[in-house]
């Protein structure tokens, strides 16, 4: 009678086990697809400032342009267009970021840094571990607690 209960509970268990372990990797998949979401959308936003960015800094720059030469050719000075160079380089830069490639060649360095230069995103102290949140955790929660007293 008691090999039956227990060989029953022992099943039970088991099958609260699968159940608990596929939860658990449903909630992580979730999250997952929860931060990737949220990132594509934070990309979004990026993407879109920079389009709405470029409008207004073409304005400022077609003004500028125009205004640098007819400032040139009344005062007959060549000299007046030199803002137009760098001027013309943040133009280039932001239509780029708006509307060209910057982004896939950032990505692309990004895997290159990853895959080559791994030591470079090493952290200071490695990376944090459970040991080590919970000894800060601990250490903050017996400050709190002395500084009540």
């Amino acid at each position: 009678m008691g090999f039956s209960l227990s060989k029953s509970m022992d099943a039970n268990m088991t099958k609260q086990q699968e159940f608990m372990l596929h939860n658990s990797r449903l909630q992580l998949e979730r999250q997952i697809l929860m931060q990737n979401q949220m990132r594509e959308r934070q990309m979004a936003m990026q993407i879109a400032w920079s389009r709405e960015f470029l409008k207004y800094f073409g304005s400022f720059f077609a003004l500028a342009t125009v205004g640098l030469t007819v400032g040139a050719i009344k005062r007959r000075k060549a000299a007046i267009f030199a803002p137009i160079v760098p001027l013309g380089f943040v133009l280039v830069y932001l239509m780029d970021s708006a509307y060209g490639t910057l982004i896939y060649r950032m990505r692309g360095e990004a895997e290159n840094i990853m895959t080559s230069e791994q030591d470079r995103l090493d952290q200071p102290h490695s990376t944090p571990t459970f040991e080590s949140i919970e000894k800060a955790r601990r250490a903050k929660s017996s400050l709190a607690s002395l500084l009540e007293k």
